[in-house]
């Protein structure tokens, strides 16, 4: 693009247009061209784009910047985006049609604009909740004249993109209208993919009938001669002619790569049905829409798919899809994507990461033909029996600073002293953003580069197994974002289409975000399955705690947050698509672990436990009002650490009583915690050991449990710090303190306690007492009894001693004895608890 200048020897730009647009676009300025230093009116058609604002009659902004000549990012942007100032307020028209006039140089407070090509914008609503794009979601780019004049076309229309793409598609045999117009008079030619096609001296506009006759992606170049310059202007447009229609060949994937090394052959698939064309971009081809890269169409329709045999297996390359001309697209099942948009800002913390291409446009995936396997050191890792599991939850982002899977195995030893036997890992796979918790996947196949490479993540899941560590991955499949491709190529303005195999148009459950998963449909169920088997065979994963499981529904139960007695109505369909997915990661891997953040009514939680799985129990708010200490109207009732609460025989469920998406108790004891003289729970010491009661109720209650990261020596930043998913303050240095080491002990000693005594994965409850401030229950397995006792209130209180457990016991965390064997009740102070047993465990 040329730089822009004022208008030395160019033709008076306040002069009307030598001729009026055929057809308008998204964007269509009262001018031919942009200068610097003149007003200039801009009409928006929003109908046109993605269409996000088409219906818009309110109050629209627009948000604008300056690309450099060289390219790059927005530069000189004084519009700010959260605030509404009516000097960038549009002016209404007609529903969906807006004008706005502007001076570059007013606007932007510059004199000189010399060192700047474009003028990239965007529009939004009031509250930046709809903003208007082009139709494949980049922003708008409109050229400015330099000074060495400029040319532009008039005919076809154009979309605001970088660079320009005809706003519809063309058929072979069509006779194409090319009209251009240039500032000033000179040699104009027209040019399709490097062949002239037309020449006119000392003319300003020039017209020329084109009959299209190569299918694919044409690059319509104009040109102006003058003064003995050359400035000159892009456009691109797709031919289509209709696909090859062909079987999909044995052997090759329905989607995604299939790699045949005997044969040197790469094969590409991917599901779309309804779309007219598909074509293969990508290094090997200069990302150029040729018929040798159209895609052959199976005779269902669904699927589309290319073999190449000229690939060199030495090297990575990088690819996209171009769909009906239109959409470019990664593919959805990559391993690993390029994001031009964030990648930026991981620096070179990823090693060997491909550059991104020229010619790519958005996101684009990588194949990395000279990848070399992984060398597992663990062939076959030994899973803990479930009903053993203390699963450790984990952020990789705010547990290691570096936040990769480098130093995140360097921490194997801190989980081991801990005595964890599972970690359960917060999304890994590629998301919108790099810093989030991974709830906004895109591509799910994708590793997030955020935390390191494939390799990487496969060590540490190596060196987790080598130290009895099964690793459970969280997986989002109620929803994806806007960046993924399955969303992209059935999009409706800002919603998916009704068309779309993968989604639903509107959410069927409270709860949503993002992009609701249609689980009853085939499509949507293959890609699980596949997504699934990804994970399981390609990193070894033990286990899968499946993110808003009672959102795999169609049964519309309404979005509203406060009644959820519809969504927790027991749904058949919804269980069946459980099973079925259950079946499948069984059919693979018979021992892993399936749990389900299923949080639904008793009958269908019980129906799914039945069958194996297990279900998170969410016992955070009763476990921060018996840790404060407020125990009055059941608040505190701890009885659903049970099975037999839950109608179970045995406890199919994951007890916590922290995760990533509550309160940490130790905040909540330091802010509102109960007081009683000289007791007080917002002590920080006093606060630390109500922690070390909560845990021992926790983890000897029988069954698997969960543990939220630094949970074992007290963390206290509140959940809402830096925003709700904001990256937290990593605070190891914690560990120095006396009363938080002491806390870590407590939890090593009962974790030992958990996975060497067997009464703890499935003792029978004898009785209990749980909804007081003094809390107890007595287990039995074998002859062994234990005994867990605590007293929550905030003063000393006797404890009225049931018959059963009226005898000799073993205090486990003192080493003494307790003679109760005449006793009718026992003192306990606030915050003091007891683990007995008639004989000791072990540990």
């Amino acid at each position: 693009m040329s730089s822009c200048a004022n208008k030395k020897d160019i033709v008076d730009p306040e002069q009307p247009p030598i001729t009026e647009l055929d057809a308008t676009g998204l964007v269509y300025a009262s001018s031919p061209f942009i200068f610097w230093d003149k007003e200039i009116t801009l009409q928006f058609d929003f109908s046109k784009g993605n269409g996000a604002l088409k219906a818009s009659a309110a109050d629209l902004y627009m948000h604008a910047g300056l690309i450099a000549t060289t390219g790059g990012d927005w530069q000189h942007v004084l519009t700010d985006w959260n605030k509404n100032d009516n000097t960038y307020k549009l002016q209404f028209v007609s529903i969906g049609r807006y004008r706005f006039t502007l001076n570059p140089a007013t606007f932007f407070k510059l004199n000189k604009g010399t060192d700047f090509g474009q003028i990239a914008l965007l529009v939004r609503n009031a509250d930046g909740s709809l903003v208007q794009r082009n139709r494949d979601g980049s922003d708008l780019f409109l050229p400015l004249a330099g000074e060495n004049g400029a040319i532009g076309f008039l005919s076809p229309v154009a979309q605001p993109t970088s660079p320009l793409l005809a706003e519809d598609n063309y058929n072979v045999g069509d006779l194409l209208t090319l009209k251009v117009q240039a500032s000033q008079p000179g040699t104009m030619t027209l040019w399709d993919n490097g062949v002239q096609i037309a020449l006119e001296n000392n003319v300003s506009l020039l017209e020329k009938k084109l009959s299209l006759q190569i299918d694919g992606m044409h690059e319509i170049e104009a040109r102006l001669q003058s003064n003995g310059k050359v400035v000159s202007s892009k456009m691109q447009l797709l031919v289509q002619a209709k696909p090859a229609i062909a079987a999909l060949p044995a052997g090759i994937n329905p989607n995604g790569i299939t790699i045949d090394r005997t044969k040197k052959q790469v094969s590409f698939a991917l599901t779309a049905p309804l779309k007219k064309n598909v074509y293969l971009l990508g290094d090997f081809n200069s990302y150029k829409a040729t018929s040798a890269y159209a895609m052959s169409q199976t005779p269902d329709g669904k699927t589309w798919w290319i073999s190449l045999s000229d690939l060199d297996f030495t090297k990575p390359y990088t690819y996209q899809f171009l769909i009906d001309g239109q959409q470019y697209i990664a593919d959805p099942y990559a391993e690993l994507v390029l994001d031009p948009q964030n990648d930026p800002a991981l620096g070179t913390k990823i090693a060997n990461l491909p550059s991104y291409p020229q010619g790519g446009r958005g996101i684009v995936a990588v194949l990395d033909l000279a990848a070399r396997p992984y060398p597992w050191k663990v062939s076959s890792f030994v899973k803990p029996a479930a009903g053993d599991l203390l699963i450790y939850e984990l952020l990789v982002r705010d547990f290691v600073k570096q936040h990769q899977y480098a130093t995140l195995k360097d921490s194997l030893s801190y989980l081991k002293r801990l005595g964890v036997n599972a970690v359960e890992l917060m999304p890994v796979q590629e998301s919108e953003g790099n810093s989030t918790w991974g709830y906004n996947p895109s591509f799910h196949r994708a590793l997030d580069k955020y935390y390191g490479s494939k390799n990487d993540f496969k060590a540490y899941i190596d060196a987790c197994h080598e130290n009895g560590i099964a690793v459970i991955l969280d997986v989002v499949f109620n929803h994806a974002f806007g960046q993924s491709p399955m969303v992209q190529l059935y999009a409706d303005n800002t919603n998916v289409s009704g068309d779309n195999p993968w989604f639903n148009t509107i959410a069927r459950h409270p709860f949503n975000v993002g992009f609701d998963f249609n689980h009853e449909s085939a499509y949507t169920q293959a890609f699980v399955k596949d997504m699934l088997t990804y994970w399981l065979k390609e990193y070894k994963i033990d286990g899968f705690r499946f993110d808003l499981s009672k959102g795999f529904t169609q049964k519309n139960s309404g979005t509203s947050e406060t009644d959820l007695s519809a969504w927790n109505a027991y749904d058949a369909s919804r269980v069946a698509i459980l099973k079925q997915y259950q079946q499948h990661i069984h059919n693979l891997d018979p021992t892993c672990y399936v749990i389900l953040e299923h949080l639904g009514g008793e009958q269908e939680e019980m129906e799914l436990a039945q069958s194996g799985m297990l279900l998170w129990n969410n016992m955070n708010a009763v476990f921060n009002e018996a840790a404060m200490g407020w125990n009055s109207n059941n608040g505190s009732d701890l009885g659903r650490l049970f099975a037999s609460s839950h109608g179970m025989s045995q406890p199919s469920f994951v007890s916590y009583m922290e995760s990533h998406d509550e309160q940490r108790l130790l905040f909540k004891c330091l802010n509102y915690g109960n007081a009683s003289g000289n007791y007080s729970i917002k002590n920080l010491n006093t606060a630390l050991a109500r922690m070390e009661q909560v845990a021992l109720f926790l983890l000897t209650a029988p069954g698997p449990k969960m543990i939220w990261q630094f949970g074992e020596y007290g963390y206290d930043i509140s959940i809402d710090e830096n925003g709700r998913t904001g990256e937290k303050p990593i605070l190891w240095d914690y560990l120095k303190q006396d009363k938080r080491k002491q806390l870590f002990e407590v939890y090593a000693a009962l974790t030992r306690f958990k996975t060497k005594n067997s009464i703890f994965r499935d003792g029978k409850l004898i009785e209990s007492g749980m909804k007081e401030a003094m809390k107890y229950f007595l287990l039995e397995k074998d002859g062994q009894q234990v005994g867990v006792l605590g007293n929550f209130g905030v003063t000393s209180a006797d404890f009225a001693l049931p018959q059963a457990l009226r005898s000799v016991w073993q205090n486990n965390f003192k080493g003494s004895t307790l003679d109760w064997t005449n006793q009718t009740k026992a003192s306990l102070q606030p915050g003091e608890y007891l683990l007995v047993s008639k004989t000791k465990l072990n540990k």
